[in-house]
């Protein structure tokens, strides 16, 4: 199959390790974050805005519902925070060449598009949710698309067995994150299906074991979870759309339970143009979708502003 797609890619100097996190110790980070390798270092001109990226993994529970305000509302305000999520709780990064379905030399290196105008903040946010579960909350078009296409192209490279899922709860947000990945980082089409309840259990399994990358709503997922339609264990990669959701009993919070309880090696990346509408609800499902960074953009964030005016909806 023809393919337009043109890519930059970064692999760790020679000499040093490729796997990322290699001092991680939260225990979230072991439920699908900090475990699996791409990089070693930062790519050719990369920067990081750290005001605008906050570690959840090493903050301090006392000021839990300020320091979750100051993310949500006014991240350029804040300098220096952290929220430990596990504080007494002493992980070693799992070795990538026992990570099941890991493909070790396509593991070390990522690859990042370059048929797309390269902007500075998607290629960071992308670093981060590449090696960490990562809430990104960023306006409507500017990219929540495109970063979600990038990630989920690297774990199909990585896990060459292992099933990729985009969960969204609607059909049109699916719809838009197919093309996405087909357009953006030319995933075959062979290998992607959408799942819908529309189609018989027998169908949707069939789908399961013959393709890699699936589009659906995180009710069909949660009812193919529960029939072993899918094995958690193959899941290595969930991208949730519309992450502020993620609270109470909600599909996407089932999901994720059902998946932790066989598998610890899965990524989590969860999109959101706002992380939820008060305090609480933030913290629940940064809780619920095992989240240890937040990446956070307003209208105001530096290193958007010149991208803000001349937006589009609905565009990569």
């Amino acid at each position: 199959m023809k393919q337009s797609t043109l890519f930059r890619t970064w692999a760790p100097k020679q000499g040093t390790s490729a796997g990322p996190n290699q001092s991680t110790e939260s225990a979230w980070n072991t439920l699908g974050g900090g475990h699996v390798t791409g990089t070693g270092g930062t790519g050719p001109g990369y920067r990081r805005s750290d005001d605008e990226t906050i570690d959840l993994t090493s903050f301090d529970h006392s000021d839990d519902d300020d320091l979750l305000l100051a993310a949500a509302c006014d991240v350029d305000d804040v300098i220096s925070m952290g929220y430990d999520m596990s504080a007494d709780v002493k992980v070693k990064p799992t070795p990538r060449e026992t990570l099941p379905g890991f493909d070790v030399p396509a593991g070390d290196m990522w690859i990042y598009p370059t048929n797309y105008p390269v902007r500075d903040y998607q290629y960071n946010i992308v670093h981060t949710s590449l090696f960490h579960n990562t809430l990104v909350t960023l306006p409507t078009g500017l990219g929540k698309t495109f970063i979600a296409a990038v990630v989920m192209y690297n774990f199909y490279r990585w896990y060459p067995t292992g099933k990729i899922v985009f969960s969204a709860p609607t059909k049109p947000l699916v719809a838009q994150q197919i093309e996405a990945c087909y357009d953006i980082m030319g995933i075959p089409r062979e290998d992607t299906t959408e799942l819908t309840g529309s189609m018989q259990p027998p169908q949707r399994l069939k789908a399961w074991r013959a393709k890699r990358v699936f589009f659906l709503t995180p009710q069909v997922m949660m009812n193919d979870l529960s029939r072993g339609a899918v094995l958690a264990s193959d899941i290595k990669c969930l991208v949730i759309d519309e992450a502020h959701k993620a609270t109470g009993n909600y599909s996407y919070c089932q999901v994720v339970k059902e998946i932790v309880k066989y598998s610890k090696q899965f990524r989590v990346l969860a999109l959101s143009a706002t992380p939820g509408g008060d305090t609480k609800a933030i913290q629940e499902v940064i809780t619920n979708l095992l989240i240890s960074k937040l990446e956070i953009r307003t209208d105001e964030s530096m290193d958007i502003q010149r991208y803000s005016h001349s937006r589009k909806i609905d565009k990569y």
